[in-house]
């Protein structure tokens, strides 16, 4: 999981103190805790044979977190989506690997490295995040470590026995416990810091934890070759290199089809979707076009960052107000575009007017405290009974209803008849 703990003014450089009460708590008792718990590991000295082991996966994790900082780097610059570096591979696998010491010890070298190539240049970073960040991996990797001392996993392994089945399954519950702890604690702090919707998102979406699950299978490997052949801990890098290439790849994939300001299809992407669903549809389909009436007059009187606000919630109200299967998006400007599979012309009236009373509900606060009025225009086209009309020929449509709608007053639904 990545940094998420949301913040708001305070001191300059150190905005802990600036969180929700409990927040606040939540941060300073998860460090704290960290802190005991590396103190208590302490007592143990490692040996000689653990230290050189510790070396050997230092000597994979750095070189990887400095080339995936190099391409993250990039990334950001391009498009400013959350920093990936992967780096539970590595935590996984001392885990596995090491003394719980000497794993809390490499954590605390991943997130100063972290610190210093990136978030003390970030801002929207202050010290706690890292700080907190950290501190949940690591009673996360304790916490995954004890189900593999309880188990007599570790003494197993660093005998050098062949693992089993036994074996095989401590590690799958070992992983499961740290990512349990790590997202819980990291959920715990979104909830109470900022309002979540839907609160299946505090577990992050299915692509995340894949990616999640990836890392700890992949950090299985490095430990077995940390325990059996060190150096070839170091080919491990390739590996992990490449699956952080292929989600960039995918992230590259996503935010070419995807508009920045509302999260939905932009105009490229929704008309290749369209297409495609026109072509496969067995019954009628409907096309929607919305626009948001006087939405410059709202850039003028408040300024382009409440209008940004305003199209992103016209989005979050889109996207609840159509049916499973529908596909929307932002067609340019303040016009936004709904495709309805399987329709009729009442269904089609149906979700328009839904829409356009939910937008009319919108309940926006400019920073001074005024409220932003908000209504919108609604044009909407039914792919006709007879073939021969394409896409092109329904946006047609729907626009011309659409412009019919604003000069007979604005704020309603008109429908083309096609």
């Amino acid at each position: 999981m990545g940094e998420t703990v949301a913040t708001g003014g305070g001191p300059p450089g150190w905005k802990l103190w600036s969180l929700p009460g409990r927040v606040r708590v939540l941060v300073l008792g998860v460090t704290l805790l960290a802190l005991g718990v590396l103190a208590l590991a302490a007592r143990t000295a490692p040996t000689p044979e653990q230290w050189v082991t510790a070396g050997w996966l230092a000597a994979a994790a750095l070189p990887h977190l400095h080339a995936s900082h190099l391409i993250e780097r990039r990334r950001r610059d391009r498009d400013g989506t959350p920093y990936v570096d992967l780096c539970s591979v590595w935590i996984f696998a001392g885990v596995v690997a090491l003394p719980l010491v000497l794993e809390l010890v490499l954590v605390a070298v991943i997130y100063v490295h972290r610190w210093v190539l990136v978030n003390r240049f970030d801002a929207v970073r202050p010290p706690h995040r890292t700080v907190f960040t950290a501190a949940t991996l690591a009673l996360a990797a304790a916490a995954a470590a004890g189900v593999l001392r309880a188990s007599g996993v570790h003494e197993h392994l660093a005998a050098g026995a062949r693992p089993g089945w036994a074996d095989l399954a401590a590690v799958v519950a070992a992983a499961a416990v740290q990512w349990v702890v790590n997202t819980g604690l990291v959920a715990a702090a979104i909830a109470w810091t900022v309002t979540v919707e839907h609160p299946r998102r505090l577990l992050g979406s299915a692509s995340d934890n894949l990616l999640e699950v990836s890392q700890l299978a992949l950090g299985v490997f490095v430990a077995l070759a940390l325990l059996w052949w060190p150096p070839a801990a170091l080919l491990m890098i390739i590996p992990t290199f490449a699956l952080h290439q292929c989600v960039q790849l995918d992230q590259l994939k996503l935010a070419a089809r995807t508009d920045q300001r509302t999260g939905l299809l932009n105009a490229i992407a929704w008309h290749e979707q369209a297409e495609h669903a026109l072509e496969h549809s067995r019954g009628r389909i409907g096309v929607l076009m919305i626009d948001l009436d006087w939405f410059k007059r709202i850039n003028d009187t408040h300024g382009h960052p409440v209008g940004d606000d305003v199209l992103a919630e016209v989005a979050t109200v889109l996207t609840r107000a159509v049916r499973r299967g529908d596909t929307v998006g932002r067609y340019g400007g303040e016009e936004f575009a709904v495709l309805l599979p399987d329709v009729d012309e009442a269904e089609v009236r149906t979700i328009a007017e839904r829409i356009r009373l939910r937008i009319r509900a919108l309940r926006i606060t400019a920073p001074t405290g005024e409220p932003v009025t908000l209504s919108a225009t609604i044009g909407a086209a039914l792919h006709p009974s007879e073939p021969g009309a394409g896409l092109d020929e329904m946006i047609r449509a729907a626009d011309d209803a659409l412009y019919a709608g604003k000069k007979a007053g604005r704020d309603r639904v008109a429908v083309a008849r096609c």
